[in-house]
């Protein structure tokens, strides 16, 4: 890399297809309006958020690369990062050099015109204490007086020079020696030394800490003696930790301690395979996952599963979907995450019927089908199979947790350490590939509880998606890492036979279907038999409850002969035709009919002329026999309705007898008491009243009602949602009380509070599993409708969903 002083000047001399590789690389760069100017990129590409998108797209040694230059500071150059990292040797400075380039490609490191690497500002950030070191000297001494750096340069036995800068510039050259500075220490107090060695070695966060008191006061031994020389800083009021330089630290560390630096992927165990091994392999997983997949929409289209309160889809209809389709858990968890991101269902209510898009997808064949779920799954924001949360409850699917970049990366991770392996070659056991996920993707999210070994549960998905076969990837999971769409569903086709059109059926009352049986003869079985198994071969069984289902549906005996036998690739065998036949000659001797009432009597002329009296055609009568009408309107209309036509009926009830109609007068239990003023309200009762809810005498004046009308406002203050009558008295308070329905107005001022104040708070929360958990929670932060928040019981970051929020503490 050439010499080139600001990011912006580096980007103009690169040449086009470096600058479009470097658009490329930086993903986040393309969602974004195209730039105007290369100083507006180069803008663009130092914001935070642009750094954020790139950090979990990095490998190892590009993370390590990158922290050794943050701990480095402005005067990281290629040699002292290669010495610090001990990548000295040849191979190892070609390693490094190729690190440097990857981080050059995303516009994350490039030489200023002093050879000084840079990198932009928000990725030096990234590390509050990049392997573990503190700050450099001169940004911690920027507060110093010039009075204290003389100080420490006399007693370093350096003549002061007559400014400011001079003397911070003079100290830093005496610490940047790291030979100095040993030998400096070496001179010092036992107890010094004993402090700086553990202080070189600790983060910043386990370093000395001093409590408010003149200064020297609650001091450890020997640490005055390091704060005189500036081998040790503490604050010029004596606030806050005693912090280490960054050189004083690594020269104490001493030459051959080395940041840690993995530029190879690790070693796994590889066994000699043939393409033709992964694609039949692969084959097989993927026709069987079609089907799975075709099974468990076709249930979703039959009897749409239903949302849990909480939210997702939970184990009853996870299970009843499972045994419809024949298929595992597993499968069932990646159909309805893949067809609900791919558009193919919907949230409808309670339910999760199929959408229009559904019914077109269902006529294609199984490659497109497969090819559809294929790029839904690529670019999930979730781990579809995780089923337990880090509480090990159970999970529901569709549940509408808030995204998880971790996760996406743990699935394009795998897909590119799978491409890395040598060819003809493939991992002796699956969760070898676990190792080099994590190098490719260090960032991915790896914390799923059933997982028995690294990434085993995205591992697992990929082999039963037919992307992974015999530890390698397969052509699928190539085109797939490479966005390949349309050669992803050129292969599709080529690996996976054609939909079966026609089933062959036996004289045990059994349809078998290899393959993937096409959506019509699906349909046609599943209307008129019982599915028994699913998959590279599927097995339906006639019985005669499942004719019957068929007769139920309005077909006709004759219309299910001849539409199994057009498809059944042999003539229907004679024991079905008989079932049917015997079926459709007991099907309807038995009818059921809705009736709201039943009119009778002893006069059939009179019923019939009921039946025929066109002013009664509203209430639908039906003559059953000759002194027999049902109707289809309730007792108390018909009744209506046959004595506005002139008839004199009688109501019976249930028993048969007449029924007595009397009507009893109808009277208060008690008196009405007055309404009282403020009843049911929460809060501090409200001293002034609007002018318009005042009571009018009826010796008030008008001239002086009207002034009091003059000089109230226009409008009623509007009542805060709770009822309380007081307004919100922040934005915060009314965007969580939008969202915590469940949560009383105080709980919602204290959690508003919180978020303000940066106070931590105690809340009972629903998990996405449904079980009721008390978190402690720090360092909020608002994200509507979530919270972002420390957890204290898990001791790291998470997302809460407000509207789960159902109860609150003090901390």
């Amino acid at each position: 890399m050439k010499s080139r002083s600001t990011l912006a000047t580096w980007l103009s001399e690169l040449d086009g297809s470096r600058l479009a590789r470097v658009l490329a690389m930086r993903k986040d760069a393309a969602s974004a309006p195209e730039p105007r100017s290369l100083g507006e990129l180069a803008d663009r590409l130092q914001r935070p958020g642009s750094v954020a998108l790139v950090l979990p797209q990095l490998t190892l040694p590009c993370l390590q690369a990158a922290e050794a230059l943050a701990a480095l500071g402005a005067r990281a150059t290629r040699d002292s990062l290669a010495e610090l990292l001990g990548s000295t040797s040849p191979t190892a400075v070609h390693a490094l050099d190729a690190t440097l380039e990857a981080l050059s490609d995303r516009a994350l490191v490039w030489h200023d015109a002093n050879e000084a690497l840079r990198m932009p500002a928000p990725l030096r950030q990234a590390w509050s204490t990049p392997l573990g070191l503190d700050a450099p000297l001169g940004e911690l001494l920027a507060g110093a007086t010039s009075e204290e750096l003389r100080g420490m340069l006399v007693v370093l036995g350096i003549k002061p020079p007559g400014t400011k800068q001079q003397r911070l510039a003079a100290l830093v050259e005496h610490h940047s020696d790291a030979e100095r500075v040993a030998a400096l220490v070496a001179a010092a107090p036992a107890a010094t030394r004993k402090l700086l060695e553990q202080s070189a070695r600790s983060t910043p966060r386990q370093s000395l800490f001093v409590v408010f008191g003149a200064p020297g006061r609650d001091l450890q031994p020997g640490a005055r003696w390091a704060l005189d020389r500036g081998l040790l800083l503490q604050d010029r009021h004596r606030y806050g930790p005693v912090r280490m330089p960054v050189e004083v630290a690594l020269a104490l560390r001493g030459t051959d301690w080395h940041a840690p630096f993995e530029p190879l992927p690790p070693v796994t165990q590889l066994v000699p395979i043939t393409s033709s091994e992964v694609e039949r392999e692969a084959a097989v997983a993927a026709t069987a996952f079609a089907a799975h997949a075709a099974s468990v929409l076709s249930a979703c289209a039959t009897a749409p599963p239903t949302r849990l309160k909480s939210g997702g889809i939970g184990a009853r209809e996870l299970a009843r979907l499972g045994k419809a389709a024949q298929a595992e858990d597993a499968v069932v968890r990646i159909v309805l995450e893949s067809a609900y991101a791919a558009g193919l269902l919907a949230r409808d209510g309670d339910r999760v019927p199929p959408t229009e898009a559904y019914d077109a997808w269902a006529e294609q064949e199984p490659a497109e089908q497969l090819a559809v779920l294929l790029r839904a799954w690529r670019d999930l924001p979730l781990t579809p199979t995780r089923a337990r949360d880090e509480d090990n409850k159970a999970l529901p699917a569709l549940a509408g947790a808030p995204d998880c970049g971790g996760c996406l990366q743990a699935r394009h991770g795998l897909l590119i350490a799978a491409a890395g392996l040598p060819a003809g070659q493939g991992v002796k056991v699956a969760s070898e590939l676990g190792p080099l996920v994590a190098w490719h993707r260090p960032l991915a999210d790896d914390a799923s509880p059933e997982d028995t070994a690294a990434f085993s549960t995205v591992i697992r998905e990929g082999e039963l998606l037919g992307v992974l076969a015999r530890g390698a990837l397969s052509p699928l999971g190539a085109h797939l890492a490479a966005h390949a769409d349309e050669e992803l569903d050129i292969t599709a086709r080529r690996l996976l036979p054609p939909a079966t059109t026609t089933a062959r059926i036996g004289a045990d009352l059994t349809a078998v279907v290899t393959g993937t049986p096409s959506a019509r003869l699906a349909a046609l079985l599943d209307s008129t038999a019982d599915r028994e198994t699913s998959g590279t071969a599927s097995v339906w069984r006639f019985s005669a409850g499942s004719i019957r289902r068929a007769l139920d549906a309005g077909r006709t005996p004759d219309d299910i002969t001849a539409d199994l036998a057009a498809g059944s690739a042999t003539a229907l065998p004679q024991p079905l035709t008989y079932l049917i036949a015997d079926t459709a000659r007991g099907h309807g001797r038995v009818r059921i009919a809705p009736a709201a009432c039943v009119i009778h009597g002893d006069e059939p002329a009179l019923l019939a002329e009921l039946a025929a009296h066109r002013a009664l055609s509203k209430l639908a009568l039906r003559r059953l026999a000759p002194t027999v009408l049902v109707s289809g309107s309730p007792p108390v209309t018909t009744l209506a309705a046959l004595r506005a036509a002139g008839y004199a009926p009688v109501a019976e009830t249930a028993g048969g007898t007449v029924r007595i109609e009397k009507s009893l007068p109808q009277r208060a239990a008690a008196a009405v008491p007055p309404p009282r003023g403020n009843v049911g309200r929460r809060g501090p009762r409200t001293t002034a009243t609007h002018a318009s809810q005042m009571p009018i005498d009826a010796g008030t004046d008008l001239d002086v009602l009207a002034d009091r009308l003059l000089k109230a406002p226009p409008n009623a203050p509007e009542p805060d949602p709770f009822g309380s009558g007081v307004p919100f008295a922040t934005d915060t308070e009314e965007i969580v009380a939008g969202y915590t329905k469940h949560l009383s107005y105080s709980d919602v001022r204290q959690v508003a509070h919180a978020i303000d104040a940066g106070e931590a708070i105690m809340v009972e929360y629903i998990a996405t599993s449904g079980s009721r958990t008390v978190r402690t929670l720090s360092d909020l932060e608002l994200d509507p409708p979530y919270l972002n928040a420390w957890c204290h019981l898990r001791e790291a970051e998470r997302v809460f969903t407000l509207s789960r929020i159902h109860g609150v503490m003090p901390a």
